[in-house]
């Protein structure tokens, strides 16, 4: 059976879909994919950087993880727009609704990306390319966004084809168009290439994909490791990868912050340090699995970064354990600068029920503790994150569970905004 891969990606999608909310459920006349804007984060809260443009802004070089006073100078007419990833949640959650009636293979890629293997069903909406002109007008008139929609026999060309020309648009790149729609575009381009590697890349007189297609394996990987043989056969067009409907389990698990203010004394590091603990073990937890190595970050006011790593006597979901393993890693590297960000990692993750090494000195009550962490998760999976909150929180400006999406970008209170 002929392979058909489906990659659809949602144009502009934050934006997107904070403009369809306020023309449809906020009485707003202004469309912001039509005019210079973008969704930002609170400057206030250090998070000042672009997570959305509209197309009218990138024409003015803003992009995403551009700082917002950056992008303000670009174009003083920038429109901004606080982020809400409820609402994103919801409107990513309505389009795999829709993407599933086409087929049974869907992989959620990201929040506003997936993969969809047609090869059993496109036939049955009159082929390829009918069915995804199809879906992308039904997404446009059920849901009031766009999407892009590459078509091709494998992953990797789908995703490339959907980031042809934009918006609501559908493209193919099967391996016989790779020649004539991928090779002559940049080499930065290239799905897996960032900036770093881009640089090595010109440095070695790589400039388009057909140039890293056509160079020596050997020299990419003397330059580049395991890394230059993917993205050679990548430029190849070579990817065996398959829909994945139901995602791989997690490697790691870990979550970070940046802190609103410098901190620079170490009790109140370490405080961050256990609301990040707070969820990264209620994290372990949910999904029954325990974790042996914890890894903790530092980024100090001028924007340096420092890591450490421990490996556990054994492997824990346990805050308290989490917490203390990260404390003892943050005194062995902090030296002293205020401290913008933090971050706490886990990795080597086992089953939950693998049974625990006993150590004939330690004796902390482990049993009693999981029973306690136990008991926090229910109630505040019933009543709500806040229902359950350590003392040493109280009065303090460290939110008691931190990191992952911040909870100011959880909702917005439109109340409070001028809606044009």
């Amino acid at each position: 059976m002929e392979r058909i891969i489906f990659h659809v990606d949602v144009n502009s999608a934050f934006l997107s879909w904070e403009a369809v909310y306020r023309l449809h459920h906020k009485g707003g006349r202004l469309d912001l994919r039509k005019i210079p804007s973008a969704v930002g984060g609170d400057m206030a809260m250090r998070r000042g950087i672009i997570l959305a443009k509209s197309i009218p802004a990138k024409k003015y070089g803003i992009h995403t993880g551009q700082s917002i006073p950056e992008a303000v100078r670009m174009c003083p007419n920038l429109k901004l727009v606080p982020p809400n990833y409820g609402l994103y949640e919801k409107c990513s959650q309505a389009l795999l609704e829709i993407l599933r009636e086409y087929s049974d293979i869907v992989e959620q890629y990201s929040i506003d990306e997936a993969f969809l293997d047609m090869s059993a069903s496109a036939h049955l909406f009159g082929g390829a390319e009918e069915c995804a002109r199809e879906v992308g007008r039904r997404v446009r008139e059920e849901l009031g966004f766009t999407v892009n929609i590459g078509i091709s026999d494998c992953k990797l060309l789908a995703k490339m084809a959907s980031d042809f020309e934009k918006p609501d648009k559908v493209h193919t790149l099967y391996r016989q168009e790779v020649p004539e729609k991928m090779w002559p575009l940049p080499v930065s381009d290239l799905f897996f290439v960032g900036r770093s590697t881009a640089k090595k890349l010109f440095s070695l007189g790589i400039q388009s994909i057909g140039d890293l297609a056509s160079a020596d394996p050997g020299l990419l990987r003397q330059h580049l490791k395991k890394q230059g043989e993917v993205i050679w056969a990548f430029a190849n067009g070579m990817d065996f990868s398959v829909v994945e409907r139901v995602p791989p389990p997690n490697k790691g698990y870990g979550n970070s912050t940046t802190i609103a203010f410098d901190v620079t004394d170490a009790g109140t590091a370490k405080m961050v340090l256990l609301s990040l603990a707070e969820t990264v073990a209620a994290r372990l937890r949910e999904n029954h699995v325990r974790a042996e190595v914890v890894t903790v970050g530092i980024k100090d006011c001028n924007f340096r970064s420092v890591s450490h790593q421990r490996v556990l006597g054994t492997t824990t979901n346990i805050t308290q354990e989490i917490h203390a393993a990260a404390c003892g890693l943050f005194d062995e590297l902090w030296d002293g600068s205020p401290i913008r960000h933090l971050g706490i990692h886990t990795c080597r993750l086992q089953e939950a029920e693998c049974f625990r090494q006993m150590d004939l000195f330690d004796e902390t009550d482990y049993e009693k503790l999981e029973r306690m962490d136990a008991a926090v998760d229910r109630i505040r999976g019933r009543f709500g994150i806040d229902a359950v909150k350590r003392a040493v929180f109280l009065d303090t400006p460290v939110d008691h569970m931190s990191g992952g999406i911040s909870r100011e970008k959880r909702s917005v209170d439109y109340s409070r905004l001028e809606i044009d």
